[in-house]
C-alpha cells in the first residue's frame, strides 16, 4: 500500500491524487459506521472465483473503522439484518450472483467494497481502472443510481434529504461510498428539469 490516503474537497468528496475522477463522499469507515450490507459484508465465504474459504477478513481493517460496532451483527454476520442498514432496507445481490456476473476478481474475493477499503488505504493494482469505472457508472457525475435517486426526488417533489424517497437506492449508493448532497441534487435537478 503505497499511495497517499485521500484528502477531502470543500464539497466533502474524497480526493485521490492519482484518480481524480473517483470522488466518493464517504470513506470506507463511514460506510461501515453508517450501517451497511445488512451486517454481512465480511462474513465467512467460500469463493468460487479463488476456490478458497475466507473467514475473519474484517481483521485487516483499521481498528478505528470498527469502533463501537458489534462485529458479529454489523460486520461478519451470516444472516442479513435490514435493521443494521441506515435506511432499514435490504439491497444488493448475493456474492454468487456477483461471481457469475464476472464482477469478482481473485484479488478481492468479497467484491467492490473490499477493493475500496484497500484502495483507500493506498493499494494500487491493475484492477483499479475497472473498479473505478464501476463506481463512475453507479455514483459518478452521470452514474445510473445517483441520477435515478435525483430523478425520484424531483418527481416526488420532496427534498434531496427525504429518506422516504427510494431508501433502497440510497442504501445502494451508501454501499458505493456516496450519499446524495444538496449541491449534487441542485446541480442535477436543474439539468433534469431542462430536459422536460
Amino acid at each position: 500500500f503505497t499511495a497517499k490516503i485521500p484528502t477531502r474537497s470543500k464539497k466533502g468528496e474524497l480526493i485521490f491524487e492519482d484518480y481524480p475522477e473517483l470522488c466518493p463522499n464517504m470513506t470506507p469507515k463511514e460506510v461501515l459506521q453508517a450501517g451497511s450490507f445488512g451486517g454481512t459484508y465480511f462474513r465467512p465465504i467460500k469463493s468460487s472465483v479463488t476456490g478458497k474459504g475466507y473467514t475473519g477478513v474484517w481483521k485487516e481493517l483499521p481498528k478505528d473503522w470498527l469502533e463501537g460496532l458489534n462485529i458479529s451483527k454489523q460486520i461478519s454476520s451470516t444472516t442479513y439484518h435490514e435493521d443494521v442498514n441506515k435506511y432499514g432496507v435490504k439491497c444488493g445481490g448475493s456474492l454468487e450472483m456477483w461471481e457469475t456476473s464476472g464482477w469478482i476478481h481473485k484479488q478481492d474475493p468479497y467484491g467492490w467494497f473490499q477493493w475500496f477499503c484497500r484502495f483507500y488505504q493506498g493499494r494500487r493494482t491493475a484492477d483499479d481502472e475497472r473498479q473505478i469505472g464501476r463506481w463512475l457508472r453507479c455514483a459518478g457525475k452521470t452514474g445510473r443510481w445517483k441520477n435515478n435517486l435525483i430523478s425520484k426526488c424531483v418527481n416526488s417533489g420532496c427534498g434531496y434529504d427525504n429518506f422516504g424517497v427510494s431508501p433502497v437506492v440510497r442504501q445502494t449508493l451508501q454501499h458505493w461510498g456516496y450519499t446524495l448532497t444538496k449541491e449534487d441534487f441542485e446541480a442535477n435537478a436543474k439539468r433534469l428539469k431542462k430536459k422536460s
